[in-house]
């Protein structure tokens, strides 16, 4: 039976909107297959890994016949990208499918739809609102660098969002670093707090296009449901109680400076290249109109910047992990950022001048 005729890419283009999921070892070998569902012109393609699951669909269904597959996901793509651009077809023939292009043909392997343990969606929802997708793409964009990966304290793999009245905030740390940003939407929806899993939020960023077509979010118990497009993302929630970010957000410094974005970028990239993979700290010494900028390795090498800033207080000397800084200013797009310092002991707070939409809290450390 011929399920799919259409081009290469037709078909590509689908299934890598729903690969990304895909384990390539997992204890269910079905896992590692995508779900085909025809109906009609109509053609489904699902993956899920248990607690992720992303559907999408095309119009590249042939004849009227309804069908169901499931077939391994990386061969199947794998095979399309090294076929040339041409027309592709695929058929299934009991427990076969058959893949031709050309003077090319490929026989896969097929286990059946019924073993396929697909991810019902909670229509209950006790949250639905819409944004545009380039509002939460930039949402994401500003604080997902400062999750954790696989720490034991599981809650902090993943990113806090909360449903504020008329504003949506979302918050990452992983213990030495914190970042906040916020935007607004339309008020009315009850107050939710959820933690993502980080593979939710690195398919959301993969996914999301930089457009003003909405993003459905719908909170309904521990799932979360993101529609956009052609395209349907389910995600089991993360349990457990987030840092109280409010708390960790310093307030009443005194010392503070504004600094271009792009040159203070430079000079910490420039004064980065004498780390090591061990220990990637930069000393900053802040003084009357200056601000030294210093590190060293176990070579005994030393590299120095030093920038002129207005600033007139107490002379400041303390310690950050360099690579905690760049990733903030890397995402960030504004041309100044203000920091904000306590003493040698405490955080540094970076922010946009007149913005509160986001801060970023970076630790010392001892150098």
């Amino acid at each position: 039976m011929l399920m799919i005729k259409a081009t290469r890419d037709a078909i590509l283009r689908p299934l890598q909107m729903v690969a990304g999921i895909v384990e390539r070892r997992h204890t269910l070998p079905i896992l590692a297959n995508v779900l085909i569902r025809k109906r009609g012109e109509q053609v489904s393609f699902l993956a899920t890994d248990i607690e992720i699951q992303i559907e999408t669909s095309a119009a590249i269904g042939s004849g009227s016949e309804d069908a169901a597959i499931t077939v391994n996901t990386r061969k199947l793509i794998d095979i399309l990208r090294a076929l040339p651009e041409a027309e592709v077809s695929l058929s299934l023939s009991g427990k076969r499918l058959t893949l031709s292009a050309g003077k090319s043909r490929f026989q896969l392997q097929t286990l059946g739809p019924e073993e396929f343990p697909t991810v019902a969606p909670n229509d209950n929802p006790t949250v639905d609102l819409s944004v545009p997708q380039k509002q939460l793409r930039q949402l994401l964009a500003m604080v997902h660098f400062a999750m954790a990966q696989q720490d034991i304290r599981y809650y902090l793999n993943g990113l806090l969002l909360v449903v504020d009245g008329a504003q949506l905030k979302v918050v990452a740390t992983d213990g030495h670093r914190l970042a906040y940003c916020a935007g607004a939407i339309q008020p009315g929806q009850p107050r939710a707090d959820i933690i993502i899993p980080r593979k939710t939020i690195t398919e959301l960023q993969r996914l999301l296009a930089d457009s003003e077509e909405p993003v459905q979010l719908r909170i309904a118990g521990n799932q979360a449901r993101f529609r956009f497009g052609e395209v349907e993302l389910l995600s089991k929630l993360v349990e457990g109680k987030f840092p109280d970010y409010q708390r960790v957000i310093p307030t009443g410094y005194t010392k503070s400076i504004t600094l271009s974005r792009e040159v203070w970028a430079g000079s910490l990239q420039r004064a980065s290249i004498l780390t090591s993979e061990k220990f990637k700290g930069v000393r900053f010494t802040l003084s009357d109109h200056a601000l030294r900028i210093q590190t060293s390795n176990a070579e005994q090498e030393e590299a120095v910047e030093e920038l002129d800033v207005d600033y007139s207080g107490e002379p400041l000397d303390v310690g950050f992990n360099v690579s905690y800084l760049l990733d903030a200013l890397t995402n960030l797009k504004s041309s100044e950022v203000r920091v904000e310092f306590g003493d040698s002991n405490t955080s540094a707070l970076l922010s946009v001048p007149g913005e509160d939409t986001f801060k970023y809290v970076v630790m010392p450390m001892r150098i």
